[in-house]
């Protein structure tokens, strides 16, 4: 879980996760909304691949990515265990 906490954190992947919402785009339909260097995406793919928030596929050249909520469904649950569950927490 420390994984998806760490790749939340940043204001960028962030807005590609936001960006994924609407469906899978590839790499460089991703990096058109961002001024940084290719090396500079793809760390943040792998950060995002690393926490389970993205799955990659690859046709040919293009690299497509695309959101995967399980995790996300995962930390929710932590969350409304761990803060609203109901009982007091102090």
């Amino acid at each position: 879980m420390n994984d998806v906490f760490k790749a939340l954190s940043d204001p960028t992947r962030r807005e590609i996760l936001r960006l994924l919402r609407g469906g899978e785009r590839t790499a460089g339909e991703l990096a058109e909304h961002f001024a940084m260097t290719k090396p500079s995406m793809s760390h943040h793919f792998a950060v995002l691949k690393e926490a389970e928030l993205i799955r990659s596929r690859r046709d040919g050249k293009q690299i497509y990515y695309t959101l995967d909520t399980t995790v996300i469904q995962d930390v929710l649950v932590w969350i409304h265990d761990m803060f609203g569950g109901g009982e007091s927490n102090s």
